[in-house]
């Protein structure tokens, strides 16, 4: 099985997104996936009071093919815990945070009672973690250390610019996951999979803005064994949700 652990599904025409279900399954049967993650661009609730409740109504319309992260602002009090319970019951599988359009510290306490929740499903927080401000890896280490019980994710592990820390804060937490998508350098694929081992390395696209095809064919030139191959284009992913409890 492979999954793309990193997609977003969103409509908003004024911002000039329109990312539908259709078109991720459609990108997703391109590349030969089986399976998306996928998320809004906003976090709820702003923009999109009702983003929980859309996401989980388009990814009905395709069962089976794709499973949702709730992207979440932090700053909303207990109705940020609310909107993540509400997630978890509609059958969401994750957490999903974006420091850039929250302006929210990974590490604040506003973020980590929401990492916690998730943590209680046993479901994954899953950070947009690169070269902005609040999204580098030493930031979001912070996060993990604080709540030690909770399966964070690197997406894009480090990016362009902080690949290499994204490895080096791996291996001193175990609880973190690097995720593959929007960083262009299949060798750090091949490193990390050594440094801190296949189980905790995933692939992810970023689709459908960016092309499941390319990003899969990273994977597949990074020189894994054929085993660890398998664990990292898809048996972490379904393993990490497998326990995600309603």
């Amino acid at each position: 099985m492979i999954i793309d652990a990193h997609m977003h599904v969103d409509d908003i025409p004024a911002l000039g997104w329109k990312m539908g279900a259709d078109l991720v399954v459609s990108r997703l049967d391109q590349a030969g996936i089986d399976v998306g993650w996928v998320m809004t661009i906003v976090d709820a609730p702003e923009v999109n009071s009702n983003a929980i409740e859309w996401l989980a109504e388009a990814m009905a319309e395709f069962p089976g093919r794709l499973e949702g992260f709730a992207r979440i602002h932090p700053w909303y009090g207990d109705l940020s815990l609310e909107l993540l319970d509400r997630a978890f019951a509609l059958g969401y599988k994750g957490l999903k945070f974006h420091a850039v359009t929250t302006i929210a510290h990974p590490s604040g306490e506003d973020s980590l009672r929401l990492i916690r929740r998730a943590a209680e499903h046993n479901a994954p927080t899953l950070f947009h973690c690169g070269d902005e401000p609040l999204t580098t890896p030493l930031t979001v280490a912070f996060a993990a250390a604080a709540v030690p019980q909770a399966t964070i994710i690197l997406g894009h592990m480090g990016a362009y610019l902080h690949t290499d820390e994204a490895i080096e804060v791996a291996e001193r937490h175990e609880n973190i996951i690097l995720e593959t998508s929007g960083m262009p350098y299949p060798h750090k694929i091949a490193e990390a999979v050594r440094r801190i081992g296949a189980e905790r390395v995933m692939f992810a696209s970023d689709g459908p803005g960016c092309s499941p095809k390319i990003d899969l064919e990273k994977i597949r030139v990074a020189g894994l064994s054929p085993a660890d191959e398998l664990l990292v284009m898809g048996l972490n992913a379904r393993k990490l949700i497998d326990g995600v409890v309603k």
